[in-house]
Order: C-alpha cells, then sequence, then structure tokens
C-alpha cells in the first residue's frame, strides 16, 4: 500500500471535470414512496479514512460516489452516481440518444430528468445498450415507454437477448442472492459497513425492465446513424460480457469501452455468478480498440467511472488494461501447465510493478485471487485432477467429520481463537465455518465467525469481498433478510415464448415427475406461431411446429400476454383450451415456487 500515489489527484481532477450539476438530495423514491437509491448515505466519505476500512478502496469509493450531470465532449454527457453504471446521453439533431439506462426505471428516470433539467427536454430519440447485464438495461421504461410503442431505435450487440435472459432470468434467483452479498445492498451505509463495489457504489433497488432491442450490431466497423449522429462499432463478445461492444462517435471523436476498460481490474468470473469470461480474448480486443480509435479518439469513456482525455493517456490506460488481462491469463497457463492449481496459483502470481501501482489495475472489483482461479476453472473446470477431492462429502457431512476428528466444536473453536489472534484469519475462518455447518445453531461458533467476517471485510481493498464477509457477518448475527429487488422478475415482458419455456423448465420438480407423460400445443393468436410441449422423465421440452400434428393431450390458443399471466399465478382469462384441461393442471403442479432466501453462510 505504500508503494501507492495517494498524492495523485489525476483521477479526481478527471472525476469532477465537466460537473454542470448534481441532484440535490441525490435520493430516488418509486411510486410508492420508498427509497430505491440514496447517494448521500454515503456523504460520510468525505472524511478521512477510519481504521474500518482499507484505505485504497477507501479513495475508490470517493471517486465512485460523485454524482451529477457531468460534460464529458460537445453534445455528449454522463449521468454518474445515481446507480451502480452510468447513463450517458449523446445529442443528436432533435433529441436524444440514451447508452445504458441504469439497473432501475427509476433511477433511469431520475438520471433523464436532471439532465433534461439542464439541457432542455429533449425526446430521447434512441436507446443503446452496451452489453447484456442488467445495471445497462433494466432502467429502460424510464426512458422509454413500455413496449416501444413509439419505435425508437435500440441498439444492442448481437445475442444481447439470449444473454441477458439467460443470466438474469434462468439463474436469476441464485444470481440475486449472491447479488444480496455482492453489492452489499443490506449493509448499513457507513465507515464499519458498506462504502461500495469498487465498479460504483451499489445498485439500486427499483422496478426492473426490459425492452428488447429493435437492431443487432453483428460486426465490427458496423456503422449506424441515429437521430443524425454517426456510431461506428466494435464487437467485443466474450469479454466483460458474452454480448458486448465499443463504440465511436466520429464527428465527436468520443470512444465508448462500454465496461471492458473502467477504472478497476474487473471480474474474469464475477462473485455474483455469471458464465467464465476470456482473459484472452479481453486483451485481444482492448489490444484491437487501440488499433481502430487510438487516432479517432479525444475522450474514452464507459458505463462506470469516469473518462480518460487525451490520445496519450487514452493509450496508456487501454495498454495498461490490455497487459493486466493477457498478464494474467498467460501466467495462469504457464503455472497450470506446471501442474500447480488454481488456489496454487492465485497465491504464487504477482502483477508487474508498473501494473500494481496502477490505480486503474488495483483489485477493487475483480482481483487477482479470484480472476486466477477463474481462468482455471475456465480450462481445467471445477476438478484440480486430486482424486481426494473427486467425491467428496457435500459441506455439512463434511464439516461434522472434521469437527469430530478435531476433538469436537470446543477444541476448535479455541483453536481458531488462536489462528485468529495470530493474524491468520483465513484458516480461523475454515475452521469456524466447519464448526457452523456442522451444528448450525451454535451460536458462540456464528458469534466467532461473523467476527473474523467482519476483520476480514474491513480489510479488504476488494469491495465485493467486503461486501460478501460483512454480509456474511451480518446474516451470521442475524439471519437472512429477504431480498429487497428480483432480477428476473420485471425482465418478463421483453421474453420470447421460447424463453418463458426455458424458464418454466429450469422449474420442473423432476423427480415430482418421472412419472408423468403429457403434450400440450400452445396456439399464440397475436403471432401465428405454434408449439409443441411435451414433459417426460421430469424433462420437459418443447419445438416450434407447423398446422397439423395430432395427438396432445390439450390444445390452448392465448396471447404472449396471456402466456405471462398465466405462468405467473395472475389472471389468465382469455385462453380458449381444447382437450384434458387436467394436462395444464398437473404440469403447473410440477412447477417449483422460487425461494430466493436460501442460507449462503449456513447449511
Amino acid at each position: 500500500m505504500e508503494k501507492l500515489a495517494f498524492g495523485d489527484r489525476t483521477d479526481f481532477d478527471n472525476a469532477d471535470r465537466g460537473l454542470v450539476a448534481s441532484l440535490s438530495p441525490a435520493v430516488v423514491k418509486d411510486a410508492h414512496g420508498k427509497v430505491v437509491w440514496d447517494n448521500d448515505a454515503f456523504a460520510f466519505l468525505d472524511g478521512p479514512c477510519p481504521e474500518t476500512a482499507n484505505p485504497s478502496l477507501w479513495r475508490q469509493s470517493q471517486l465512485c460516489a460523485k454524482q451529477g450531470l457531468f460534460e464529458v465532449a460537445d453534445g455528449i454527457y454522463q449521468i454518474r452516481g445515481l446507480d451502480l453504471s452510468n447513463m450517458t446521453l449523446v445529442e443528436g439533431d432533435r433529441g436524444v440518444i440514451v447508452i445504458d439506462p441504469l439497473v432501475s426505471v427509476e433511477t433511469a428516470a431520475a438520471a433523464l430528468a436532471l439532465y433534461r433539467q439542464h439541457r432542455g427536454e429533449r425526446p430521447v430519440t434512441g436507446l443503446v445498450y452496451t452489453h447484456s447485464h442488467v445495471d445497462h438495461f433494466g432502467g429502460a421504461e424510464g426512458v422509454i415507454e413500455p413496449g416501444n410503442p413509439d419505435g425508437i431505435p435500440i441498439l444492442a450487440p448481437a445475442g444481447f437477448l439470449e444473454h441477458a435472459v439467460s443470466e438474469n432470468v434462468y439463474a436469476g434467483i441464485a444470481m440475486g442472492r449472491r447479488g444480496v452479498y455482492h453489492t452489499g445492498v443490506m449493509l448499513e451505509k457507513s465507515p464499519e459497513g458498506m462504502i461500495g463495489t469498487g465498479l460504483g457504489q451499489t445498485a439500486s433497488s427499483g422496478r426492473i425492465s426490459l425492452v428488447p432491442p429493435t437492431t443487432d450490431i453483428t460486426r465490427t466497423g458496423q456503422e449506424e446513424v441515429i437521430d443524425g449522429v454517426r456510431i461506428v462499432f466494435q464487437m467485443t463478445p466474450g469479454t466483460e460480457a458474452p454480448a458486448e461492444m465499443n463504440f465511436l462517435f466520429p464527428d465527436r471523436r468520443a470512444l465508448c469501452l462500454a465496461e471492458n476498460a473502467t477504472h478497476n481490474q474487473h471480474n474474469i468470473l464475477t462473485l455474483r455468478g455469471a458464465l467464465v469470461r476470456d482473459a484472452r480474448v479481453w486483451a485481444r480486443y482492448l489490444d484491437e480498440a487501440i488499433g481502430l480509435f487510438a487516432d479517432r479518439a479525444d475522450v474514452a469513456f464507459a458505463s462506470h467511472h469516469w473518462p480518460t482525455w487525451g490520445r496519450e493517456d487514452i493509450v496508456a490506460f487501454l495498454s495498461q488494461q490490455r497487459d493486466m488481462y493477457a498478464y494474467l491469463h498467460d501466467q495462469t497457463l504457464r503455472l497450470l501447465n506446471q501442474g500447480f492449481t488454481g488456489t496454487e496459483i492465485a497465491e504464487m502470481t504477482e502483477v508487474p510493478p508498473a501494473l500494481a501501482n496502477a490505480w486503474h489495475a488495483r483489485g477493487y472489483y475483480g482481483s487477482m485471487s479470484h480472476n486466477v482461479k477463474a481462468i482455471y476453472q475456465r480450462y481445467m473446470g471445477w476438478f484440480d485432477g486430486n482424486p481426494a477431492h473427486l467425491w467428496e462429502h457435500p459441506p455439512v457431512e463434511n464439516a461434522k467429520r472434521y469437527v469430530e476428528c478435531m476433538g469436537g466444536a470446543s477444541k476448535v473453536m479455541a483453536m481458531a481463537r488462536d489462528y485468529a489472534a495470530h493474524g491468520d484469519l483465513r484458516f480461523a475462518a475454515t475452521l469456524l465455518n466447519h464448526v457452523v455447518f456442522a451444528d448450525a445453531d451454535n451460536a458462540d461458533a456464528k458469534s466467532a465467525l461473523a467476527d473474523v467476517y467482519q476483520r476480514l471485510g474491513q480489510g479488504a481493498e476488494n469491495g465485493t469481498w467486503r461486501n460478501f464477509y460483512l454480509t456474511g457477518a451480518k446474516e451470521l448475527r442475524e439471519g437472512i433478510q429477504p431480498v429487497p429487488t428480483s432480477i428476473s422478475g420485471g425482465m418478463a415482458a421483453g421474453l420470447s415464448v421460447e424463453q418463458v419455456f426455458d424458464s418454466l423448465a429450469i422449474r420442473v420438480n423432476g423427480p415430482k415427475t418421472w412419472n408423468e407423460h403429457l403434450t400440450i400445443d400452445w396456439e399464440f393468436t397475436d403471432s401465428g406461431d405454434r408449439y409443441r410441449m411435451s414433459l417426460s422423465n421430469g424433462a420437459l421440452m418443447h419445438r416450434r411446429i407447423s398446422e397439423g400434428p395430432q395427438g396432445a393431450d390439450l390444445t390452448l390458443s392465448l396471447t404472449k400476454p396471456m402466456l405471462l399471466a398465466l405462468v405467473s399465478g395472475q389472471d389468465a382469462a382469455g385462453i380458449t383450451a381444447t382437450g384434458d384441461g387436467a394436462a395444464l393442471r398437473r404440469l403447473l403442479g410440477a412447477i417449483d415456487a422460487p425461494e430466493p432466501n436460501f442460507a449462503i453462510v449456513t447449511p
């Protein structure tokens, strides 16, 4: 930490540059008066770093907490500090193009209102999603009407909708639960609690929406014009998201880097859960961006953090970001091929001093430790090759045996206290975790483990590590609290029929339906599409069909909105059924109700 240049104020100068106005108070409420965003709660960051926080993370959070409307370039503005992500607004001939409308409808609407307060009542004439993560599309209905009745062009990288659904709906319940830990949303905002995620402060807790794209961007070099504004695209699939893109505004000499280059080391595998990303491809696309755009841009901005101005600084920034991901990838593979496991490689790897001392390469959101393990996982999977790890007992059964072998809970706790007293908090956590999983009612063990987690969290430079540890400590002390928002629930209207069917299939209780056999034909009167759905051996399958197939147990005629109402338990009046009505009841009876509040730190 002593090598870091805390006296360098360049980032602070850039984060303040172009400020037009701040939102005061920086509080956003939903239609019922519930607060869904409160940036003023981070006012404590104006003070010096306390002993309960890592100084480097404290500095990063001070930068991320800056909020307001900022001018980036002529006709390009950003709203920062009103959600986890930034919303960018590009002025066109008659209106404004919105890039990445934040997490929630409410915060997006507040951001647009702040812009209009200072730049006039310009209509939204275009919408661009840089990639398929919810903090870049969830607030869409805050800037355009639901369903996009005005036909506003909405641009997104090819594969956007598929990946937005697969990440946020198929695994949405589990990701939402992990997201509580990841963002620290249940923690008190204070020097002792949540101070930020490193990528931004935290996520808002308002309503999430999804308005499907109207235009896919499919190739690098593709050029589109929206409201008189030229945009040149670079496809970057498999980087920070499966579907992502950078793009240049050539007439404004401004480069949008999506979330591919931000002021921190990003995640190769985010702790909230996602597909493992490709660090090798990530580095290559950053290198390609330098070649494509460095001579054509005077400013580079992203959907998190603050911009970088000037060709020299842009190239230095992108080059170091490129080298960081390439180095982590190549060194992990070098050591992997020498027989080391991901955990071992994470302990062995050191980054070059120039990267270690670069603020924007610090592990505030991703970390070298969990990124190296992710790269190992991408190539080698979950198994480390040790036969002892091939068929281990699950956590509770393992824990019971460990505690028994070490002489019982009291002895294990005594050893844990000794390790903690000597500074080995990592092994103290391991020991106490075994005690808690062996006996979830052991209040003393839960309290001791919470204390260790608190110390680990408050010392962490990584924002999400801090949030995970402190949220774990909170739940050990207070129990599980309800998840404050649902990632997938607000996205239903944007799903295709096939995606709705897929989301049903992953909720079928397999063992309950081993002996169930049924076939249902679905006829959609609003689109003319027909599907045959079959349930057998606990697997729910569907396929598109033409007119004519016979033999279904039940045929349903309906519209897509009726389908959404049916599967969400709402009034689905108007559906016409022919055949065995009990088949539908049997199908719906096999669908598990979601349970978002499952335990993470206790069995």
